[in-house]
């Protein structure tokens, strides 16, 4: 199976798992070693972190922490975008200094950094907090199984304004049977 890596899963409506019903999440990292993604689609009510007021103050309408996942939920995880100039003209140094690029302009950022030195950059930021880890042949299983729908992301999914319609509008623009998925009822005995 080709690395998730970049990509987006899905969560079908029989996903009985409550940690992940109806989730969206956007995978970090996807090798022979497992798999590691952020929920994507779970705003929480946490709009403060103690020593972060500054970076909370960056964060991409609803201006809160997302749940990540349920893996070591006192993690912080920052998701970013640049601007494309100067995603393009990044200078190498500077992932070393807080920002570790991903791809379609979109990167980690290391929050113990000084807030000014990337602040001026970033067009839209995101605060995770857990994420979503799949063990060694785990999430192969689970797609293979059809738990799990990989689909492309476009880099705005993750800074959507209607995080909660995220579900409903990455499955309705995959087209095809898919995109029948989106009008499934949340209680699949009412069907």
């Amino acid at each position: 199976m080709p690395s998730t890596k970049g990509a987006l899963l899905v969560a079908v409506p029989l996903l009985d798992d409550p940690n992940f019903h109806r989730t969206v999440v956007y995978m970090l990292q996807h090798t022979d070693g497992g798999a590691l993604g952020l929920i994507i689609n779970r705003p929480t009510e946490e709009d403060r972190v103690p020593g972060l007021d500054l970076w909370m103050d960056e964060l991409a309408p609803p201006q809160v922490v997302f749940d990540g996942g349920p893996v070591q939920a006192n993690t912080l995880i920052a998701i970013a975008s640049m601007a494309t100039t100067t995603f393009d003209n990044l200078d190498p140094d500077m992932a070393a200094e807080g920002f570790a690029p991903l791809d379609h302009g979109l990167g980690t950022v290391d929050l113990s950094q000084l807030h000014s030195d990337l602040a001026e950059s970033l067009q839209h930021l995101r605060v995770f907090r857990g994420y979503s880890g799949w063990g060694p042949g785990q999430l192969e299983d689970e797609i293979g199984e059809g738990s799990w729908l990989p689909l492309a992301c476009d880099p705005s999914d993750l800074f959507t304004s209607n995080p909660m319609g995220l579900w409903r509008n990455v499955l309705r623009r995959s087209g095809g049977r898919e995109a029948l998925l989106a009008d499934a009822p949340h209680d699949l005995t009412w069907n």
